[in-house]
């Protein structure tokens, strides 16, 4: 009796769990469990909590506790979600690093890390898919009676919907459904990642019979063309498993009527299956790869420096070969029961590199970014939560994973500036977060880039990270023939053509003669830069932000590439009246219209936002030209990432003063990095490409640089230079950004920020200042920037600006001023 009483009161004990909720909070909230749910709480379970008035939330158990909070009476949690922790130790362990190094939130953290489907909340919206499979779905009534009211209405949020049925939870019914994948969560994008889908077609099994073959000859005897897709079907079925719709009506006299009557009739079975973009010989050769003499040595160079170092650069020119050796790498991982996850810059612009690890691996990886509707994400998440997914491939949101066994971690194109989050918070480098991540597992990272960034390179000649380079393009084809074209010079000689040196139009002419494709870089996209009356000089502004709006001819309006607002074109000045109107500058869509003036046989493609805006239009554009069907893509730098086609033998580079004249430490660096990855994209296969470089400043030392590929040289004139006005590496940056709809509040703020700092901090503060777009949405803009020294207390520093910033927050003067903090701005 004694011990069964003492288990009683122990299941009775008091508890009190530490909350995450999906809000930026700087303390987590303490909230009672009620005895009977004692057992079912632990760290990582997802609770349904009510916060402030009537709000109810999923909330994320950070710990858990005997001890009631001394301030506020605890509220008691409404309900456990799970059976099992969606988020593990080491995640914990990974987002407290990166609240207390980039200065935010564990609620923002949280809200970046989860798919929506994993914290829902009152105010989330949710809407009926519309291709939900109703029929076959299984529901209870209260889930039935939601279904019902989202048919009436396109949307309800979780709010409406506890209302609609009196209670004052309804997240585990929203939850059913969304397992069910009858509805989706509306502020998601809800657009798939779709693989390429072709239709295949197969004989009914009713007619494998040869005697009911014959039936069906006779049958169809009447119907000829019927007769004839029929044939084709039985010939093509004899050298191949699987028949193609295409294949079938590109050998025979059908069309797609027949086809279609044959299906209704059950005699043809109709299925669309996703496959690869490469052709089965291209796939054959990757299962089959055999590595060159430089990627076996610097495979062996690479696991030399894992048994000192942690990390590894792997600096390899373009077309090296360097994503076999990921492979290589990756399949050693795996073999000894590890994840891996493999980094790629964009997703969307790496579609060949996705279909070719994808192929190597079958059903073991898995696919992760934005771009996935929040069902696929959960799904996502669960299987590498439960160990089914052993690579993960995907964009930066990808470190947020919840990997059981990380040992292996590949960052492709370490240098790129979409690692880096801006907006919202936590606004992390995916690069730097993949490197403390693979320290929590203790695994390997290999970063990899044919122009790393300038810190990479510089830890690596530091001896932080081990370094290994390859010098040669795989199969030996060489790197690129590269023409520089002044523009002062043709223009004075008057050989330009609109945008166009002669160089450069000729070798695009030669191309076409030769059946070989072409690229144009042109950084800028839009039909004008910017409008301006003749007369007066009147130019057209965006009503929100302080930046001119941008011609485009496509949708004949003025943007705005700040916030989005756009208005109809001028044909008349308002404010002298005067009809003539200069368009100045230009984009992608300008060179697209006179480059199809000058070349009216060439089928042209354009690879910009613009044209990108759905995931369909960006696949359709890639394969129409891996295809050949387009001779020339005209693009921004979109087409400088991961792209790889066999028959590019020319790129063409517009302008590349646009790169060079950017106010910024980082401008040279970049464009280096640009033109190079740019370039790189010529002659890939068996044939030495061309590159012409068109610009005004045509002797310019990073044109130079690019053309002689001289990384190195690059780099010492970078880092010498950084080292002159303490940039980094050899110091941090931390960016406060203040903002108000009231210039001079905004002042005033700034002013008292950086008066509070500068006492503390003395030189390292610099500001405030307007930023290059003082004004966007509405709201004024203030930089503030601390500079310090790599051998500065950083968390010391921190600490300092945490408290200044909370002075001027509680200041009633400065109600509304925004102040973000953004560390490592680059």
């Amino acid at each position: 009796m004694e011990q069964n009483f003492d288990t009683a009161f122990q299941e009775r004990e008091t508890l009190f769990v530490e909350v995450i909720l999906p809000l930026s909070l700087s303390k987590n909230y303490i909230y009672r469990v009620p005895f009977e749910m004692n057992e079912e709480v632990a760290p990582g379970k997802r609770v349904i909590v009510q916060f402030g008035k009537n709000k109810i939330y999923t909330a994320l158990i950070r710990s858990i506790t005997t001890e009631a909070p001394v301030v506020y009476a605890a509220k008691y949690i409404i309900d456990v979600i799970d059976a099992f922790p969606v988020v593990n130790a080491n995640q914990f362990k990974f987002w407290n690093w990166m609240s207390t190094y980039y200065m935010c939130n564990e609620g923002e953290i949280m809200t970046a890390a989860l798919p929506a489907g994993l914290k829902l909340a009152s105010e989330t919206i949710i809407v009926l898919k519309e291709d939900a499979d109703l029929e076959h779905a299984v529901l209870k009534d209260k889930e039935q009676l939601i279904i019902e009211f989202l048919k009436k209405q396109e949307k309800l949020s979780i709010a409406e919907i506890a209302k609609i049925l009196g209670q004052k939870t309804v997240i585990s019914l929203v939850k059913s459904l969304l397992s069910k994948d009858l509805v989706y969560v509306a502020e998601e994008v809800v657009e798939k990642y779709k693989p390429l889908l072709k239709t295949f077609i197969s004989l009914n099994p009713v007619y494998q019979n040869e005697d009911k073959l014959k039936e069906l000859f006779e049958i169809l005897e009447r119907a000829p063309r019927q007769l004839d897709a029929l044939l084709a079907l039985i010939h093509l079925s004899k050298s191949t498993k699987e028949v193609l719709k295409s294949d079938i009506l590109s050998n025979s006299n059908c069309g797609q009527a027949s086809i279609k009557a044959l299906i209704d009739k059950d005699i043809f079975v109709q299925r669309k299956k996703p496959v690869s973009r490469l052709s089965m010989d291209e796939t054959d050769e990757i299962r089959n790869y055999e590595l060159s003499a430089a990627q076996t040595t610097a495979i062996t160079a690479v696991k030399d420096a894992f048994q000192e170092k942690e990390v590894v650069l792997l600096h390899g020119v373009t077309a090296s070969g360097k994503t076999q050796i990921y492979i290589k790498l990756i399949e050693e991982a795996i073999a000894e029961e590890g994840q891996a996850l493999f980094l790629l810059p964009e997703i969307a612009l790496t579609t060949q590199i996705v279909e070719r690890i994808k192929h190597y691996f079958g059903d073991a990886i898995g696919v992760y970014h934005s771009k996935f509707n929040d069902f696929e994400r959960v799904e996502i998440w669960n299987k590498v939560l439960n160990g089914s997914f052993k690579i993960i491939l995907g964009a930066r949101s990808a470190v947020f994973l919840p990997f059981q066994n990380l040992r292996f971690i590949v960052v492709d194109e370490e240098h790129e500036a979409s690692y880096k989050q801006h907006e919202p918070a936590p606004r992390y480098q995916a690069r730097d977060c993949a490197v403390y991540l693979a320290h929590l597992h203790k695994a390997k990272v290999i970063l990899g880039s044919a122009t790393p960034s300038i810190e990479s390179y510089y830890n690596a000649l530091t001896q932080k990270y081990g370094l290994v380079t390859l010098t040669d393009r795989f199969s030996g084809v060489e790197l690129p023939n590269h023409q520089v074209v002044s523009l002062a010079e043709e223009t004075k000689r008057k050989k330009m053509v609109s945008y166009f040196s002669s160089v450069l139009i000729e070798d695009i002419q030669a191309c076409l003669e030769n059946q070989e494709q072409v690229i144009l870089f042109q950084n800028r996209r839009g039909y004008a830069t910017i409008l301006i009356c003749a007369t007066c000089g009147f130019a057209p502004k965006c009503v929100n932000c302080d930046v001119s709006l941008t011609f485009h001819k496509s949708s004949g309006k003025l943007h705005c590439h700040y916030c989005g607002y756009h208005q109809n074109t001028l044909n008349i000045c308002p404010a002298c009246g005067s009809v003539h109107i200069e368009q100045k500058g230009f984009g992608t869509e300008r060179v697209e219209e006179e480059l199809a003036l000058l070349f009216p046989e060439a089928k042209i493609a354009r690879l910009d936002v613009d044209s990108t805006r759905t995931k369909n239009s960006l696949r359709k554009i890639i394969s129409d030209f891996q295809d050949g069907t387009t001779n020339i893509l005209i693009g921004t730098q979109m087409v400088a990432k991961g792209l790889d086609f066999d028959n590019v033998s020319l790129i063409g580079i517009i302008n590349a003063d646009t790169l060079l004249n950017y106010p910024d430490f980082r401008a040279f660096e970049r464009s280096y990095q640009l033109l190079a990855q740019v370039s790189g994209r010529a002659g890939r296969r068996d044939k030495q490409g061309k590159v012409d470089i068109q610009a005004y400043d045509d002797n310019h030392r990073i044109i130079q640089q690019v053309v002689e590929n001289r990384y190195e040289e690059m780099y010492e004139d970078e880092i010498a230079e950084r080292k002159q006005f303490n940039y980094p590496p050899f110091s941090r940056l931390i960016f406060l950004n203040l903002k108000h709809k009231d210039p001079d509040v905004l002042n005033y703020a700034s002013r008292m920020l950086a008066n509070g700092l500068r006492a503390q901090l003395g030189k390292r503060v610099l500001g405030p200042e307007q930023p290059l777009v003082s004004r966007v949405r509405n709201y004024f803009l203030m930089q503030i920037i601390v500079k310090a020294e790599r051998d500065t207390a950083i968390q010391k520093v921190k600490n300092l600006i945490t408290e200044t910033i909370l002075q001027v927050n509680v200041d009633p003067a400065f109600k509304g001023v925004i102040i973000q903090i953004d560390v490592d701005p680059y």
